[in-house]
């Protein structure tokens, strides 16, 4: 019998010949924390006396989720962070370089790696196929110490995709109408493996928007093959070295197998207060806004501010409507503004905000007040996640989100454009 994706990458690392349900130990190609998870995990590391890290260079901070930071209790966790690093000689990356998630995707994550970190959304490395998967501060701390760290091998559940996207309908809309299907909990500590010719005209970008949102079913990893689109993105990267070719094998076992035709998708949005409540855009049309949220590690990269710059050049946010825009890294940012899409952005009366998460956890930057509703391009609507728990969340896409930062309402991009 073949293996899927998780049991290939699994194997390799853990040396043996693993199977859905096996327990493996397995090497870690990369471990981080950020600065809400990582004092806990530090703290716990200390704690456990092992003296150094298992590898300093493989192993990362990243100051992003509260930057610049907001209040006192921040800054001291910042100072902690840094001096830990100082300390070890692992890797910190400051305030205004990136989101974590988009910063592993940049700079480390390749085919057949395993990454962990303290953050539920370190799933979404599996767009370069790697098993990558968050954990709780106390297990990234053994992690910190002993460099590898215990798997249950996830059953596979097999996401055949076919069918080309109509316009403004896209990655965002494909993983919203799957979290609808499945349910919050509907993939538990399940593999979602995704494939088809669907995925092979998907770009990087889509790919790592889809794996980021798989934890929203619950799922252990989402996870994609490799192929030449792969390749060029770690090549344009400076990492064309690290390609390889990993697909499923033909006779692989499946869990379940789920079929999408992309060609019939719609403009989707997910609707308080759960990820899962999914519905279309056009049973929303009229529902009002007081801000448009674009950027987090969802939906924060170059292709997203493009496709908002598109909608919203030349034209002007609606007056009642707050429109703020967080670049997910400072190469995002860079070459948008080499673009001109920042500049687009801002002229249509944005606020453009240093790249980090920004607004998605309610820390700053973006609060909002009783009884507001924000449309975001996040990966979660929980009551309170942007910082207030009277206040209202709704997920889309960015071309959703631009096109409703025109109107003042929640609005399908086909309907303007």
């Amino acid at each position: 019998m073949g293996k899927t994706l998780s049991e290939k990458i699994l194997s390799e690392k853990s040396g043996t010949d693993a199977r859905a349900g096996d327990i493996v130990i397995a090497q870690v190609d990369l471990v981080f924390v950020q600065d809400t998870t990582g004092p806990l995990t530090i703290r716990q590391f200390k704690e456990v006396k092992h003296g150094s890290l298992a590898n300093p260079q493989r192993t990362a901070i990243f100051l992003d989720h509260a930057i610049p930071s907001p209040n006192r209790q921040l800054s001291n966790d910042h100072q902690f962070l840094r001096r830990f690093a100082e300390e070890t000689n692992c890797l910190i990356f400051e305030g205004g370089t990136g989101i974590c998630h988009q910063l592993v995707a940049e700079m480390f994550a390749n085919p057949g790696d395993i990454i962990v970190g303290a953050d539920s959304h370190t799933v979404t490395a599996g767009g370069l196929v790697a098993f990558a998967t968050g954990m709780g501060s106390s297990d990234i701390a053994v992690v910190f110490s002993l460099g590898k760290t215990w798997f249950r091998v996830p059953e596979t559940f097999k996401i055949s995709i076919s069918g080309r996207f109509k316009k403004w309908v896209g990655a965002k809309d494909l993983v919203l109408h799957l979290i609808g299907a499945l349910g919050a909990d509907g993939a538990t500590y399940k593999a979602l493996e995704f494939n088809g010719d669907t995925v092979a005209n998907m770009t990087i970008s889509q790919r790592l928007t889809v794996a980021n949102m798989a934890v929203e079913a619950g799922a252990k990893v989402g996870i994609f093959p490799s192929d030449n689109v792969t390749r060029n993105y770690l090549a344009a990267q400076g990492r064309g070295n690290k390609y390889r070719a990993f697909h499923p094998d033909a006779d692989a076992d499946y869990e379940r197998t789920i079929t999408i035709d992309a060609s019939e998708l719609e403009p989707m949005v997910a609707i308080p207060h759960t990820v899962d409540n999914v519905v279309p855009v056009s049973m929303l049309a009229g529902t009002k806004i007081d801000q448009v949220f674009i950027g987090t590690c969802t939906n924060g990269r170059l292709e997203d501010l493009a496709t908002a710059a598109a909608i919203l050049k030349n034209k002007k946010r609606h007056p009642s409507v707050r429109l703020i825009i967080a670049p997910a890294s400072k190469q995002v940012l860079t070459k948008a503004m080499r673009i001109g899409y920042i500049q687009a952005l801002a002229a249509a009366g944005a606020m453009i905000l240093p790249p980090g998460c920004a607004a998605c956890l309610g820390l700053h930057q973006g609060v909002l007040g009783d009884n507001e509703a924000c449309l975001s391009t996040a990966n979660r609507n929980f009551k309170g996640r942007m910082g207030n728990p009277e206040a209202s969340i709704y997920l889309a896409s960015p071309a959703i989100a631009a096109a409703s930062a025109l109107t003042g309402e929640i609005t399908d991009p086909r309907k303007v454009l």
